[in-house]
C-alpha cells in the first residue's frame, strides 16, 4: 500500500579541454607554424563513469588499465581515448528524504557529518537538498565543508506533512547538477530514501502535495532524461525500518496499487541507480555516517572512460552504452559486476579553441 502519510555532461567541450590537457604533448605542430596559432576543430568526448567489483564481495577491483575495458555505443565498439581514476573531481548533490521514516536518520547523520564528508577531496563541491513532494535547495555548490555540515544539519531539524514524490526530487537534483560550477567533474546525487514513494497522481498531489503547482509534476520518464542529459549517477543509502518495511509488504500484495504504479511510475532507488551506473547500499540509524563515508569512498575509485563517437547522430539522438570486461580480467579476477550509466544524449558538437605546439 503505497502511503499518503508525510513521508552526458551538458558542457562537453569542457571535458573534452580536461582530456586534451591530459595528452603529453598536445597536437602535432606543422612545419614552420606559428607557435601562437589556434587550431579550431569540432570534438564531442563522451565520458563513462564505471564501477567494477567482485560479484561475490562486492569489494572494488583496483589496477585495472585502459586495455581492461571495452566501450560500445549502440553495439558498435568505440575506441577509448580517456582513462583515468579519481583523477577529475567531484559535483555531489546530498538529497534527503523528510518523511516520517527517514527524517530520523537525518539526525545520527548530521552528528557525524563533518566525518564523512571528509572523505571527499578539497576541490570536491557538493550541494544539500531536501524533498517530500517539492525538493528545497538548503545550500548550493560549494567546496566549503562548514556550509555543507550547517546545511546537512537543516535538514536534520525540518519537518514535512506531504507525500513523497521521488521523480521531482531526483528530477530537480539532476537539473542543479546541470549547473554545477564544475563542468568537467563527474556528477552525482547520493540519496537517503526508504524506498518508498507515493503515487503522483493528480488526487495525491491535491491531497498532500499542494506545494507542487497542478499539471507541474515531473515524471519518471522526465527524471531520467534529466539524469542522462546532465550525465548523472544515482547512488543512494537505502533506510530501513518497521514502518518502510510494512509499506513495501502491503503495496507488494496490494493489486491495485501494482496497477497505479504501471499507469504512473512513482519511481524507484533501484532502477534509477542500474541505469546511471549507480550503487545502492543498505544503512540504518546507528551505521548511517559510516555508510556515507563509504559510498563516498566507493564512488571515488570508480573509473572514467572516454571516447569519441565513431558514428554520427543528430542532436537529441538517445545513445545506448555497454561497458565490457577484457576476458582476461574475468579469468583472473574471477566474476565481475560492471556499474555504468546506460546512454546519454547526443549533443551538439563543442568548437574548441587550443594554442598549437607544447
Amino acid at each position: 500500500m503505497d502511503r499518503c502519510y508525510p513521508k552526458t555532461i551538458r558542457n562537453l567541450g569542457m571535458v573534452a579541454l580536461a582530456w586534451l590537457a591530459c595528452l603529453p604533448s598536445g597536437f602535432p605542430q606543422a612545419p614552420g607554424e606559428d607557435s601562437e596559432a589556434t587550431i579550431r576543430t569540432t570534438a564531442e568526448l563522451v565520458t563513462v563513469g564505471v564501477q567494477v567489483l567482485h560479484k561475490k564481495t562486492e569489494t572494488t577491483v583496483e589496477q585495472l588499465k585502459q586495455q581492461d575495458f571495452h566501450a560500445y555505443e549502440d553495439g558498435v565498439e568505440q575506441k577509448i581515448r580517456f582513462f583515468s581514476q579519481d583523477t577529475l573531481p567531484l559535483s555531489v548533490v546530498f538529497l534527503f528524504d523528510l518523511t516520517d521514516s527517514v527524517r530520523p536518520v537525518l539526525k545520527p547523520l548530521a552528528e557525524r557529518a563533518r566525518d564523512a564528508l571528509g572523505h571527499l577531496k578539497p576541490e570536491d563541491e557538493a550541494a544539500v537538498m531536501v524533498y517530500a513532494a517539492s525538493a528545497n535547495l538548503l545550500e548550493d555548490f560549494t567546496t566549503d565543508r562548514d556550509r555543507t555540515v550547517a546545511a546537512i544539519r537543516k535538514a536534520s531539524t525540518m519537518k514535512s506533512r506531504e507525500a513523497a514524490f521521488f521523480n521531482e526530487g531526483v528530477f530537480q537534483a539532476a537539473a542543479l547538477l546541470g549547473k554545477a560550477k564544475n563542468p568537467a567533474s563527474r556528477r552525482v546525487i547520493i540519496w537517503l530514501t526508504d524506498n518508498v514513494p507515493n503515487i503522483p497522481s493528480e488526487s495525491v498531489r491535491r491531497s498532500v502535495g499542494s506545494s507542487v503547482p497542478r499539471g507541474s509534476l515531473h515524471t519518471e520518464e522526465d527524471a531520467f532524461r534529466e539524469l542522462f542529459l546532465t550525465g548523472t549517477v544515482v547512488s543512494a543509502l537505502l533506510e530501513h525500518s518497521a514502518l518502510s518495511d510494512l509499506s513495501i509488504m502491503l503495496g507488494n500484495n496490494n493489486p491495485v496499487m501494482t496497477l497505479f504504479r504501471l499507469q504512473t511510475p512513482p519511481g524507484d532507488v533501484f532502477k534509477y541507480a542500474d541505469r546511471t551506473g549507480g550503487q545502492v547500499m543498505k544503512s540504518d540509524r546507528k551505521q548511517v555516517s559510516s555508510k556515507l563515508a563509504e559510498l563516498i569512498d566507493q564512488i571515488r575509485t570508480r573509473y572514467s572512460l572516454g571516447y569519441a563517437p565513431s558514428l554520427k547522430k543528430p542532436p537529441g539522438t538517445f545513445c545506448k552504452i555497454r561497458v565490457a570486461m577484457n576476458p582476461e580480467v574475468e579469468k583472473r579476477e574471477g566474476r565481475l559486476l560492471v556499474r555504468a550509466k546506460q546512454g546519454y544524449y547526443r549533443q551538439e558538437s563543442a568548437l574548441l579553441a587550443r594554442p598549437a605546439g607544447p
